[in-house]
């Protein structure tokens, strides 16, 4: 299967670079995929749609403050007395990918030349703008280097190194959001509680917590798994045939009492909802040809696409993904690549919103 078949034309206004208020009041797409039959609603329209028998699995992931612009002295100073101190430093950024132990990550930099190894990096906070001439709050070390990734060793180790990066760094979000982030608790679900994240689990983003306990007492089950979601999430395919393409891993964990619950309601026929791809992957990855599932920690490079043979998962609530994406192609495996060229034709013509504060989707 080429790329170019997972395309499709988007208008730029579509792209939603704000959310809506409340979560919950966002446009839902419910996609049958047997009767491809479509209907237009609103997200807190869930609750007619969802019933006593039906199992909701959501991801517990955190989102961190894994993104910083900071400044560095340039390499040659200017002779010029009357340029500013400002205009003395470099802008660098420093992206946390992966953590490594308590106190050392694997990051990506940009421009990466401004990091050499065994550099030292000094980080300071003063009403909310960087500073030179105070003592650091943060120091680090660069330890290895590879183009643009660096293996960076902190002073500070983790719940620590977490308290100081709220101060210094930024949620990061998608390169396709322009604005900044006014308020970043909208980014992270309402039941978000295992911090390491770098972006988040966006379906989940419009549950409120009226809305979910409006829906346990519908009978619904609610059961959390988690997936800490990567840089890579953000990376192109860059192979012509899909089938080319080196799938990126994400760490996973399912709990025992989780795994024994879950397979308990899949034995009694009840309707699995896994709630946006991370879910996914970790149900279809602990699974196995038996529709069991196991516990298990472990890293998950699972790649769905079309003609993937699914496991556990019964019905998906997601959003609309990235012309191009594996997301798009796990989605075009679970409904029908022609189910889903309608849905999302059906969409644009509908001036859905498009992406990371996007509507939703229910395929069931």
């Amino acid at each position: 299967m080429k790329l170019s078949d997972f395309n499709y034309n988007l208008p730029e206004e579509l792209i939603a670079q704000n959310w809506i208020e409340p979560r919950d009041h966002s446009r839902l797409l419910c996609v049958d995929k047997n009767s491809w039959f479509l209907e237009n609603k609103h997200f807190y329209d869930i609750l007619d749609e969802l019933w006593e028998n039906d199992v909701l699995v959501i991801n517990k992931t955190k989102v961190i403050n894994a993104r910083l612009h900071w400044k560095i002295k340039k390499w040659k100073k200017t002779n010029n007395s009357e340029e500013k101190e400002e205009d003395l430093y470099k802008t660098v950024e420093i992206f946390l990918h992966k953590q490594i132990s308590e106190d050392t990550w694997d990051c990506r930099v940009y421009p990466w030349k401004n990091l050499k190894v065994w550099k030292k990096i000094k980080f300071y906070y003063l009403d909310n703008k960087w500073k030179t001439e105070k003592t650091a709050i943060l120091e680090a070390t660069v330890e290895e280097t590879n183009l643009e990734w660096r293996v960076i060793k902190f002073n500070k180790k983790w719940t620590d190194f977490l308290k100081i990066i709220e101060k210094l760094w930024e949620i990061p979000l998608p390169p396709y959001i322009k604005e900044k982030l006014k308020n970043n608790e909208r980014y992270q679900t309402v039941w978000a509680e295992s911090e390491w994240s770098v972006a988040a689990p966006t379906a989940s983003l419009h549950f409120t917590p009226e809305l979910l306990e409006k829906l346990k007492k519908s009978g619904v089950k609610i059961e959390k798994v988690l997936l800490h979601i990567g840089l890579w999430t953000f990376m192109p395919i860059l192979t012509d045939n899909i089938l080319d393409h080196k799938m990126h891993s994400e760490y996973i964990e399912l709990e025992n009492d989780v795994a024994k619950r879950l397979n308990k309601y899949k034995s009694e026929w009840k309707r699995i909802i896994a709630v946006w791809t991370t879910a996914i992957r970790v149900l279809e990855t602990m699974s196995n040809e038996k529709w069991k599932l196991k516990e298990w920690k472990t890293n998950t490079d699972i790649f769905i696409y079309p003609w993937y043979n699914w496991k556990f998962v019964d019905s998906i609530i997601t959003n609309f993904h990235l012309p191009e994406s594996t997301l798009l192609m796990l989605v075009s495996s679970f409904a029908w690549k022609q189910n889903i060229e309608k849905a999302y034709k059906h969409a644009v013509d509908s001036k859905y919103r498009f992406f990371s504060f996007w509507d939703a989707m229910f395929i069931k």
